[in-house]
């Protein structure tokens, strides 16, 4: 088995300053770690996840000592999503696929971990039929069959439905103002007293329907801003903005709700500090990063797109997670029919962290799954 080696993998330039490095705008690249088993050149996987930084990936050394060769690559939005277009972070994923299939890989198989799942069907639906010729916004993709070499399967694994479905049931309803982090309804906040664990059912019908109300009224302001920048001459055709709150799933407090064998709390630590961080998730958006990624205008929902996929799939199901549950997994075997098989990896957290007995099981399942492609 070689070294862990680097990837530098040149990709196609994207927007007006995309990034606040000058040599990345002059030379768009992305950056992978890979270890390559030795003998033939079968198997390899590559994991990946729109803004995460993947390269020391827990499967990277796993896969390559059961002989598939794995590697952990970056979008080139690795830990800033401000301005991230799925559309682009694709692309950077079929500069991948790409690269193994250059170095002599037989087959390829996608991981979609965590975010990366719908990451991954995104891709291969639109490998499969290329379809998002516009973004969100009306703008071009860009996005040619060349751009997207398809893979031969798809494993998901600790698998998020898509970044708009975390956001319209993460979402916090009891803002009141979006201009003020500190502004609250009580009659929609999980966290007071009022409102005890286990939450009753009218309570929690409040609360989804207006994490859907302000989901809703989100997106008009971003579309009709959008209209107004782009209506006015001079004007810039894109801005930041920021959403307050962003996680606030009753699932955190109340085990009761899609019960599996977590334990209280966020992936991220205390569900209600992460709530109210500085650094969350979607915290700091562009109108355009908003409808591309949050808004129900996103072209990357998991279950649609793996639904779309023609290629044989795998879900490792991660039994003790804190942020997928039962109906998240029913929702991807519902999507990959005959297709998908599940393995439960029981007790396992989103991270398997802390838990390296159980890397062994995910890393078996997935090598014996690509062998038999």
């Amino acid at each position: 088995m070689t070294a862990l080696q680097l990837a530098v993998i040149d990709v196609k330039p994207g927007a007006a300053l995309e990034s606040q490095s000058g040599l990345q705008m002059l030379r768009p690249r992305i950056y992978g770690a890979y270890r390559a088993p030795s003998g033939p050149k079968r198997i390899a996987a590559l994991v990946m996840h729109p803004t995460s930084n993947f390269m020391g990936h827990y499967l990277i050394e796993p896969l390559a000592a059961r002989g598939i060769c794995c590697m952990g690559l970056n979008s080139r939005y690795m830990g800033n999503d401000t301005v991230l277009l799925m559309e682009r972070a694709i692309q950077d994923m079929g500069a991948g696929v790409r690269f193994l299939r250059d170095l002599g890989y037989e087959k390829v198989v996608l991981i979609g971990n965590s975010g990366g799942a719908a990451l991954a069907s995104f891709y291969q639906a639109q490998a499969d039929d290329l379809t998002a010729h516009h973004l969100p916004d009306g703008d071009p993709s860009h996005l040619h069959p060349d751009d997207l070499p398809p893979a031969d399967g798809i494993a998901l694994c600790a698998a998020h439905l898509g970044r708009s479905r975390l956001m319209r049931e993460w979402i916090d309803p009891s803002v009141t103002d979006e201009r003020d982090p500190l502004s609250v309804d009580p009659e929609l906040d999980m966290y007071d007293p009022r409102h005890r664990v286990p939450y009753d059912a009218a309570f929690l019908a409040r609360f989804s329907a207006a994490q859907k109300a302000r989901l809703d009224r989100l997106e008009n302001w971003t579309l009709e801003r959008l209209r107004l920048l782009r209506a006015t001459p001079g004007a810039p055709r894109d801005q930041a903005f920021v959403i307050y709150r962003t996680h606030a799933d009753p699932r955190c407090v109340d085990l009761s709700i899609d019960p599996n064998d977590r334990a209280p709390g966020s992936v991220w630590g205390d569900a209600r500090q992460v709530n109210d961080s500085a650094n969350a998730m979607g915290r700091t958006t562009s109108l355009t990063a908003f409808l591309s990624q949050w808004s129900s205008r996103s072209q990357a929902d998991g279950p649609a797109n793996l639904a779309r996929t023609r290629c044989p799939k795998l879900l490792l199901t991660y039994t003790a997670d804190q942020s997928t549950f039962p109906s998240t997994r029913d929702a991807w075997l519902a999507a990959g029919g005959d297709r998908i098989r599940n393995v439960d990896i029981v007790g396992g957290n989103h991270y398997l962290a802390g838990q390296p007995e159980l890397v062994p099981q995910a890393a078996d399942a997935i090598a014996e799954w690509a062998r038999a492609l």
